[in-house]
């Protein structure tokens, strides 16, 4: 009789507990939109799914704490390979072209040429009369585009994503690496491979961003410094990035980057091999690439040479992923539209 009862009394307690893991893994895989809360129930529900599978959550064990430190130094390789790029690219165009062309700020490199202190109007005549064209420098395009020149272009965009994008990536990889660790043994390669679907997300992105670019330059609309012609451009480009900073997407991605949340190794799944990695690194990516694309997207507004501009929104991206703020966002969104909004005035100005 002791024996019914005691199965009578603790069946309830398993089924609540069933009912708990659920309700928690539901939550993990459709959060609510208040970010914190959002990050707690994830780890709750990650927590819950350790005990079930008899391992301890907690930080990555010898074996990861061996590989991170790897893991570490092969990013930082690739993006200071990015920015090496991108300062040879500058070192180039320096002693021979007029860098205020380049877009705002890049002027203050003409103190290492012969433009420094010549107006406006002689800096122009000279650069018209006596200047080589932009694809004798080391990474610009011809005037006339080939084939080739689309692979160059196409090199710089994705050195610009190492410079800019990887940097930001490495708190997500260094959670899957600590993550990783719990659920199995963790190792550089599969940190590796999560990092190379990442990357793989926004060599999409700089093939997109080159044909936008041949686009441009094919209308006239970009220099042969690759900066933008016409004010409208800039303007334009602006106000479309100040308005995808209060949308819903930008909101749902950017609480993705706070709170990492694995598809392949996570509540449903255990695998462990390199496709699972090379597919979280997509997912996560993508998430990247919803957050970022329209700040990345600023540099057709400032010039995509300016390499100025490429260290300050860089910077600005790795700390708005890195920082869970809901003042961030919105306040970046006031100042492109802010922005955009003063160099339409003055469009319409000119015009009237």
């Amino acid at each position: 009789m002791h024996a019914v009862q005691c199965r009578i009394r603790t069946k309830p307690i398993v089924s609540c507990h069933a009912q708990n893991q659920s309700r928690l893994a539901r939550n993990a895989l459709w959060p609510d939109p208040v970010g914190v809360k959002t990050g707690r129930l994830i780890k709750m529900a990650q927590d819950a799914t350790d005990g079930a599978r008899g391992t301890e959550p907690g930080p990555a064990g010898p074996a990861g704490a061996r590989g991170w430190p790897l893991v570490l130094v092969l990013v930082a390789g690739l993006a200071l390979a990015g920015w090496a790029y991108l300062g040879v690219m500058v070192a180039d165009m320096v002693p021979l072209m007029d860098m205020s062309e380049a877009g705002p700020g890049m002027g203050l490199f003409n103190q290492f040429n012969g433009f420094a202190g010549l107006p406006a109007e002689a800096r122009a005549a000279l650069a018209a009369l006596c200047l080589p064209t932009a694809a004798a420098t080391f990474g610009m395009p011809s005037v006339e585009w080939s084939i080739g020149d689309a692979f160059v272009v196409f090199v710089m965009w994705l050195m610009m994503a190492l410079a800019m994008m990887l940097p930001g990536a490495t708190p997500m990889l260094r959670a899957y690496h600590e993550r990783s660790a719990a659920v199995h043994a963790a190792s550089a390669v599969s940190t590796l491979t999560v990092a190379a679907g990442y990357l793989a997300v926004w060599a999409g992105y700089a093939v997109v961003a080159t044909a936008v670019q041949w686009a441009l330059t094919q209308i006239g609309a970009l220099s042969t410094m690759m900066a933008p012609v016409h004010l409208a451009l800039t303007a334009s480009v602006l106000v479309g990035a100040g308005i995808y900073q209060f949308t819903p997407a930008k909101r749902a991605c950017l609480d993705r980057c706070w709170y990492p949340r694995w598809l392949f190794l996570n509540l449903r799944h255990k695998e462990t091999g390199g496709s699972a990695a090379f597919r979280e690194g997509i997912a996560q990516g993508l998430a990247c690439l919803g957050c970022c694309w329209a700040v990345m997207t600023v540099m057709f507004a400032v010039g995509l040479m300016n390499i100025v501009w490429i260290a300050v929104l860089g910077a600005v991206m790795a700390i708005e992923k890195a920082f869970p703020s809901r003042v961030l966002p919105p306040l970046l969104g006031a100042l492109f539209l802010a922005w955009g909004g003063a160099l339409t005035a003055l469009l319409m100005t000119g015009a009237g």
